[in-house]
């Protein structure tokens, strides 16, 4: 007998209260990195109406204005009309960012210290993280969260570029599929819940997005004459972003990753320098587990690394390729093992990490993003050929 289910994941666009305030903190990180590559970063940012709050630890060589970094995030995700009661010309900034802990740099930092083990740079907390690939579509990602990312960037460019003036930034979408023996063969819901100017009424929002959303990024083979094809559901939606929920960073960890497809350890992403290993070494688990899919010797694979503060060596390093594996769970770990460091500053390096290149990362997920490989080198499959080779032998 086959093996039905549904699986269900969601996206949401760079308005939401959330991802304003992940874009935000990625602004000050990006800001700090172009001046000073050896940044501590922890930038947190919490939106209400037309407040913006800055928390955290920076230690930083890095001189500019913080006003104008928030300023110009603010704008570039679009709240720039004045009937949205949060925009870029009448916010309030409250900064309270403070400077790291000793305490923890040490740790992090490479030099020796008292009752430190070693001088290597150390991971900047403990922490699990978790990677994953699936050859499902063709960045290897789950089709659910793939597709919800889809239609969230496509809503973003239909609003940008003018096409429906009427669309305001904060928006969310969700993609249902039927999967039969753990393969995508249908979609069964789409739901897509947009911001709106208060000049246009439900029914068209409707008609516009079916027509130029949802026919357009869904392919066709995928729906069915049962396919739920929600748009706007409430019936309204003028008042939203921070003026309608109060937003924090590092809320939207599951859209940032697999869309609940793979497993998570808890850690947010934006606003973090790569020394906190919760970023860092969940993008390198990405790096591995795409090219261990991508070399052809699983289709489906999931990475658990496990580290400890101020230690620079992951205390575990666990695989699972879910019964999908053309060679045994052993050899591929010991590939991983013999290609990849899961060292923090071997990463840093690998992933060339010690520039300002987050603000690209924050929207429309962290991983799978084949736009500019350039700066999302955990997206590569360079290594691809050598795990082949050494798995084989």
């Amino acid at each position: 007998m086959a093996d039905r289910y549904i699986f269900s994941s969601e996206s949401v666009t760079e308005g939401h209260p959330d991802k304003v305030c992940d874009l935000i903190s990625d602004s000050v990180l990006d800001a700090c990195l172009s001046q000073d590559p050896a940044s501590r970063v922890a930038c947190e940012t919490m939106v209400k109406d037309n407040l913006v709050v800055l928390g955290g630890e920076i230690t930083t060589n890095a001189v500019f204005d913080y006003h104008q970094v928030v300023k110009s995030a603010i704008e570039h995700i679009g709240y720039t009309h004045h009937d949205c009661k949060f925009n870029s010309d009448s916010f309030f900034l409250v900064n309270a960012l403070g400077k790291q802990s000793q305490d923890i740099a040490q740790g992090v930092d490479a030099r020796s210290a008292e009752h430190k083990e070693t001088a290597e740079q150390g991971a900047g907390d403990q922490g699990i993280m978790f990677g994953y690939a699936v050859r499902e579509t063709d960045s290897l990602m789950p089709a659910p969260i793939d597709y919800s990312h889809r239609l969230g960037l496509a809503i973003t460019e239909l609003r940008k570029s003018g096409t429906h003036p009427w669309l305001r930034p904060d928006s969310k979408t969700q993609v249902s599929m039927e999967y039969v023996n753990n393969k995508p063969v249908s979609v069964t819901a789409v739901v897509v819940s947009t911001m709106h100017a208060a000049s246009i009424d439900t029914p068209e929002i409707r008609e516009h997005l079916k027509r130029d959303l949802i026919d357009k990024v869904i392919p066709a083979d995928l729906i069915t004459q049962d396919t739920q094809i929600l748009i706007n559901p409430t019936g309204r939606f003028v008042v939203g972003g921070p003026e309608g929920d109060c937003g924090l960073t590092g809320r939207k960890i599951i859209v940032d990753t697999y869309g609940g497809m793979g497993r998570h350890g808890g850690g947010a992403f934006s606003g973090k320098d790569p020394s906190k290993v919760d970023r860092s070494a969940a993008y390198m688990c990405r790096w591995v587990a795409k090219n261990v899919v991508a070399a052809g010797l699983a289709d489906r694979c999931e990475l658990q690394v496990a580290y400890a503060i101020g230690h620079p060596e992951p205390v575990s390093v666990h695989v699972e390729t879910f019964g999908t594996g053309h060679v045994s769970d052993d050899k591929i770990v010991r590939a991983i093992l013999e290609v990849f460091s899961f060292k923090p500053a071997a990463i840093i390096s690998q992933l060339n990490l010690l520039r300002p290149i987050f603000r690209k990362t924050t929207n429309y997920g962290h991983l799978g993003r084949q736009d500019d490989l350039d700066a999302i080198t955990w997206e590569r499959t360079d290594k691809a050929d050598a795990l082949r080779s050494l798995a084989a032998s």
